[in-house]
């Protein structure tokens, strides 16, 4: 008959790095009834001629005291390192993407969809030298070649400048997400459709426990070591808002810097933010839950992170309409609704200004009515726009929220003012944006009325 033992090796093909060599042919011990793991240090080391390394729950003491503790026992016990104390436990190594790899994916931007978008497809393209600029600053790339070619590079370089891994996506011509993959991924799919042997360096990255293990643009820290940090989930939420936001040329200006996708926040990526202002900026979900996940993380990870300081924004969670949070729009979908030189004219320390300007056209089409005189010439624009700063400056603006009509609510009366206004001057031979005059004409009505109820 069998004996049934409550801790047993785990089975299956997962491995761990074993706490003598740091090889990852590590097997824990786990407890049968819960299924969790024993104490990292209970396991046994695959590598049994070389290493060797075996701790049994049942040899030094564990299991017996668990028996004694669930009985009412008090006996003294301490988990044995006896095995262990003349063996240098050393830190699981930590294979990087080579440069010859990474080189290969410097070039091809005629040929990037990512970046020939930014110059000619979105409603305000960029101008070359700042495209230049942000491809050098974060060096990004192309798939040159294969069934991902024309997709753009995302690498993660970490504060010592090693490539910890490099993220693929392919968009289309909006520049949404059509394809994502990483390039160690490819490089192995490759040799195994072609029954050759995978790179000498490409199996020892496939043995590190995390691939994406940095920031992305985690490398600048150190070139602009005073600058606030500002934190988002994707690498292309941060290109996009140093393209309108601006480079971090002056030490008020935010750096942008990315964690690769919501659950990714994490202690061990932030550690080399101690000291910085960071600011966080999570997309939006359904109810609020990014939000509140990343502001729970954020407070735990300040509590650890000496110097440092984390604020979570809920500007869009305040602003985003319903449909937007169930979308999981970013504040990437907002920018680039917007003509971003209206965001370079701003001081980088009114964020809150900048990112307000994600009212979107779009938005403005769906929920408000249009002019009555769509047919308005330039002359009729200025004056309709004249006669509203003129309105606006006469009267006192409240500084509660202000209900616009049912699921329209102003947060921010003078703020609100202010950027449409900005928006309006910098586009007043676009008709597409009257409905901008609409809202601030609906807005006047609403004001007048109050004024002369009180």
């Amino acid at each position: 008959m069998n004996k049934e033992y409550r801790y047993i090796l785990e089975k299956g093909n997962k491995k761990h790095h074993c706490p003598a060599c740091a090889k990852k042919r590590f097997v824990k011990y786990i407890e049968t009834q819960s299924g969790n793991h024993l104490p990292q240090e209970y396991g046994r080391c695959d590598r049994e001629s070389k290493c060797g390394y075996h701790l049994n729950p049942y040899n030094n003491g564990y299991a017996k005291a668990i028996w004694e503790h669930e009985k009412g026992g008090t006996i003294e016990w301490k988990p044995s390192v006896v095995k262990m104390k003349n063996k240098v436990i050393a830190k699981p190594k930590i294979t990087f993407i080579p440069d010859k790899v990474f080189k290969q994916t410097r070039g091809g931007y005629d040929k990037n969809d990512f970046i020939q978008n930014l110059l000619n497809r979105v409603d305000f393209p960029l101008e070359v030298k700042d495209i230049e600029k942000v491809i050098g600053m974060y060096h990004l790339g192309t798939v040159q070649n294969g069934s991902r070619k024309g997709a753009n590079t995302f690498p993660f370089i970490d504060v010592n400048c090693n490539v910890r891994t490099i993220q693929v996506k392919q968009f289309d011509e909006a520049n949404h997400t059509i394809g994502t993959d990483f390039l160690h991924s490819m490089i192995e799919k490759h040799h195994t459709r072609n029954n050759t042997p995978l790179p000498q360096w490409l199996e020892a990255y496939k043995e590190n426990e995390t691939k994406v293990s940095c920031l992305f643009g985690e490398h600048l820290l150190s070139k602009y070591p005073d600058n606030p940090i500002a934190l988002v989930e994707a690498p292309k939420t941060a290109i996009y808002s140093t393209l309108y936001f601006g480079l971090p040329e002056q030490p008020s200006c935010l750096l942008w810097l990315a964690v690769y996708n919501l659950s990714s926040l994490n202690l061990n990526k932030c550690k080399e933010l101690k000291g910085r202002n960071v600011y966080l900026f999570p997309d939006l979900s359904k109810d609020g839950a990014a939000f509140e996940l990343w502001s729970k993380k954020a407070n735990e990870i300040q509590k650890q992170l000496a110097g440092a300081t984390f604020h979570v924004s809920d500007l869009l969670e305040q602003l985003a309409p319903q449909q937007d949070k169930e979308q999981g729009k970013d504040l990437a979908d907002y920018l680039i609704k917007q003509d971003w030189r209206l965001f370079r004219k701003r001081e980088p320390k009114q964020l809150k200004d900048e990112i307000t300007a994600f009212e979107t056209i779009e938005q403005q089409e769906k929920t408000l009515p249009q002019l009555e005189n769509e047919n308005l010439t330039k002359p009729d624009i200025e004056k309709s726009i004249t006669k509203l700063e003129n309105y606006f400056k006469s009267i006192e603006l409240p500084t509660k929220p202000i209900v616009l009509t049912k699921g329209s609510t102003i947060t921010d009366c003078a703020l609100f003012i202010r950027t449409h206004f900005d928006t309006l001057k910098g586009n007043q031979n676009n008709k597409r944006y009257l409905p901008y005059i609409a809202r601030l004409e609906e807005l006047k009505q609403v004001l007048t009325k109050k004024l002369k109820i009180a």
